[in-house]
């Protein structure tokens, strides 16, 4: 298995990943997709980590770094869209590309890494406790539109 950052020919795997991530969503409209995927892959605040196997995408998470005027100017990191395909949980590939993400962090010298995950998903809090993360310092909120 390949653990690495993606590449601008990755987006159509990265796609079919995300269906299952949330599949009452409607598509993205393609040419949108290709659009939001050329600026993140050109950006260096923005990386896609991705698991692969014989060539398949098999798992991948973002990590946005967002640029902060306190905490001497140290920037944070949000990870989000982790998914796994569901052939291959629970066999340490998520924790793979989510150290990655957690060491590119480091060394763009974040001060803090936040995860979000659905209030439901009891099974994967206890995976990202597993990993580091912590429920108890801070209380996340969110607003949808």
């Amino acid at each position: 298995m390949l653990i690495r950052f993606a590449e601008i020919t990755d987006l159509q795997q990265i796609l079919g990943l995300y269906n299952s991530l949330n599949p009452d969503d409607k598509p993205i409209d393609l040419s949108l997709a290709q659009q939001i995927w050329t600026n993140s892959i050109n950006c260096n605040n923005i990386k896609y980590v991705v698991a692969i196997e014989n060539g398949i995408i098999i798992a991948t998470c973002n990590i946005a770094i967002i640029l902060n005027l306190t905490r001497s100017g140290r920037p944070y990191g949000i990870i989000e869209n982790v998914i796994t395909d569901e052939k291959y949980r629970r066999k340490g590939i998520g924790k793979e590309i989510i150290e990655t993400a957690l060491k590119y962090a480091k060394e763009m010298n974040c001060y803090k890494v936040v995860l979000l995950s659905s209030s439901k998903r009891k099974d994967a809090h206890e995976f990202y406790r597993s990993i580091g993360f912590d429920t108890n310092s801070k209380k996340g909120f969110e607003i949808r539109f």
